[in-house]
């Protein structure tokens, strides 16, 4: 009868954290900070892409007032709803996720729109750029983790991209002309 090697389930970096905090796991540290470093930049983005969907929500105005105040809402429901999944995958790698406002602001790559006034049409475009480039961040967040041999975030990377691929799609649509 062969035997079989077994790899302890060693914490990513036990050293660099309260003990209370060492989850184990047996991605490899450098592997789980890179991971980790990667899920955290995309949940800043994922709550600067929610809230800023949800300022254009209250704000929006004009002649398709419903349809885009009800769109906005279901899109920001839906990028919120990612963003306990995301978090909860970087505790898992045995890392730390965001602490605090600050740290999204210090992370976050989608910038924020403090205008007092933003066209409907300014809104749509605005939003579906920012989900593409969430797209692309979830992209090369696919190929670190399949690198660390990631494959729990690898598979709900592809869900995330989906969604962020629709919402980008029915702001295209929803803008066009005639």
């Amino acid at each position: 009868m062969a035997k079989t090697k077994t790899k302890s389930a060693a914490p990513a970096s036990s050293k660099s954290r309260p003990a209370a905090l060492a989850t184990p796991t047996d991605l490899g540290s450098n592997s789980a900070r890179s991971v980790a470093e990667t899920l955290n930049g995309i949940l800043a983005d994922s709550y600067a892409l929610y809230f800023k969907t949800k300022n254009f929500h209250w704000h929006v105005s004009g002649p398709h007032f419903r349809d885009y105040h009800l769109m906005l809402d279901e899109q920001a429901t839906q990028i919120l709803g990612t963003t306990d999944a995301i978090a909860e995958r970087v505790r898992k790698t045995g890392n730390t996720t965001l602490r605090s406002i600050g740290d999204i602001a210090r992370r976050q790559t989608i910038a924020d729109n403090d205008k007092d006034f933003v066209s409907a049409a300014e809104m749509l475009a605005e939003l579906r750029e920012d989900n593409l480039k969430l797209v692309e961040s979830l992209r090369e967040a696919k190929d670190i983790v399949d690198e660390a041999k990631d494959n729990a975030t690898s598979g709900i990377l592809d869900d995330w991209t989906d969604q962020a691929e629709e919402r980008a799609w029915f702001l295209f649509e929803a803008s066009r002309k005639g």
